[in-house]
């Protein structure tokens, strides 16, 4: 009983959600908060440290460019619609999962070595876009992602049913276009999706803004 119901709050209610997003608050705001450490110790350069921070920025740019740019519309042109949608289906959380994680990272690793009584303009910045990239991430991924994966499934059922879907690169309702309930749910996953859309497209202008930083500083050329 104990086991059942902890089940249906992990997996079919926001309360984890909601313990995730607090602790991603509380672990940046302590690495932005400055201790006696940090204060009055800098962190020596660390090639580690650099390789990861670079690696994570670096896989954080290629993926947002691959998802957004190549994978999503040469799927969307090439697939029956109905297949896209489980493409969707299994890409999108695991996306804006590993997009959160690299984000975090890279923001980090950045504050790690850039405490805040050092900032200037131009850092502050930086860690504002990083840290507006990460939240961004997480508040698709907890909370955007999971109603549009119901979403996709009520459509396809219902489109199934009425023998639509198949269709490539297009959307053709046929005979549902006149089912209120139908129409009901296309309009809410329209709605979901374009937020999601525009927060992706938000999050690689920060990522952009964080290489035009690092182009700055570039001193092997």
């Amino acid at each position: 009983m104990i086991d059942s119901r902890f089940c249906r709050i992990l997996f079919y209610t926001t309360q984890p959600a909601h313990v995730i997003m607090i602790a991603a608050v509380l672990c940046v705001t302590s690495a932005l908060v400055p201790t006696t450490d940090r204060v009055h110790f800098s962190h020596p350069q660390s090639r580690a440290a650099a390789f990861i921070y670079l690696a994570s920025f670096v896989m954080h740019l290629g993926a947002q460019i691959w998802m957004t740019f190549v994978s999503g519309l040469s799927l969307y042109f090439a697939l029956p619609r109905h297949t896209f949608g489980e493409v969707q289906r299994i890409l999108f959380p695991r996306y804006f999962t590993i997009n959160a994680c690299l984000s975090l990272t890279t923001l980090l690793i950045f504050v790690k070595h850039h405490p805040i009584h050092t900032w200037n303009t131009e850092i502050a910045i930086q860690v504002g876009g990083m840290s507006s990239a990460f939240f961004l991430e997480l508040l698709i991924r907890l909370y955007l992602t999971p109603p549009l994966l119901r979403l996709i499934v009520q459509k396809n059922i219902l489109e199934r049913a009425a023998g639509v879907g198949n269709e490539i690169g297009v959307h053709n309702p046929g005979p549902l276009k006149h089912c209120p309930h139908y129409l009901k749910i296309h309009q809410a996953f329209r709605r979901v999706h374009v937020f999601i859309a525009m927060g992706n497209m938000l999050t690689m202008g920060c990522t952009v803004l964080h290489l035009h930083y690092i182009a700055s500083k570039l001193c092997v050329l």
